[in-house]
């Protein structure tokens, strides 16, 4: 094997492995419906699927940002302190989107609200920071992140489209039928029914 064989397959297998780092949030390892992080805002703003969708980008954005500037910063943080940094970091970029919110969304920052700051506590973002960019570069903590990220906005979308067609007979805010809904999709309970039923969907096709 050549020399430009043997680099054209490392290429392609950074490709890969980059490639299989973005798409194990959608499904394999999706952070709702497999590992089971994040369920507090997961139940709590799903209410439609705009809000779940806000919440999902939101924590996205935070995901992102903060799996960069770990992966950048971690041979400078001491092991004694490497929790509380990770989380200084993640509170940094928790205020950025939550002052961007404020500013430009402030219908679904109100809808939202104490959501959007405990994204800080969220265990995605800061299982993301410890398992996966304190030990690797930074494009692929990159990738990771926004895999992560995305597949947790799909997760929490879809869930807040089922429960307000169900619960309030509109998708994304239009009305297509005007009559009552199922009310118990709207409440708190139908959230952990949809859940249920989705993370059974998921586990089924894992297997």
């Amino acid at each position: 094997m050549t020399v430009l064989q043997l680099h054209l397959k490392k290429k392609e297998d950074r490709t890969m492995n980059n490639w299989k780092n973005f798409t194990k949030g959608f499904i394999k390892e999706n952070p709702v419906l497999v590992m089971l992080l994040g369920c507090c805002p997961t139940l709590g703003t799903t209410t439609s699927a705009i809000n779940g969708l806000s919440m999902g980008l939101a924590t996205t954005f935070v995901l992102v940002c903060s799996n960069i500037v770990i992966s950048l910063i971690k041979n400078l943080i001491p092991d004694k302190v490497r929790i509380p940094s990770y989380i200084v970091v993640i509170a940094s970029f928790v205020t950025v989107i939550d002052l961007l919110m404020q500013a430009y969304l402030p219908g679904i920052y109100e809808t939202l609200g104490l959501f959007i700051p405990l994204i800080v506590v969220n265990c995605i973002v800061l299982g993301r920071a410890e398992a996966f960019a304190s030990k690797n570069g930074v494009w692929a903590s990159c990738v990771d992140g926004l895999g992560m990220g995305l597949g947790y906005a799909l997760a929490l979308m879809i869930l807040g489209a089922v429960r307000e067609v169900l619960g309030s007979l509109s998708i994304f805010g239009w009305q297509f039928i005007q009559a009552d809904g199922i009310l118990v999709f709207v409440l708190a309970p139908g959230a952990f029914f949809g859940l249920a039923y989705f993370i059974a969907v998921v586990r089924r096709f894992n297997k």
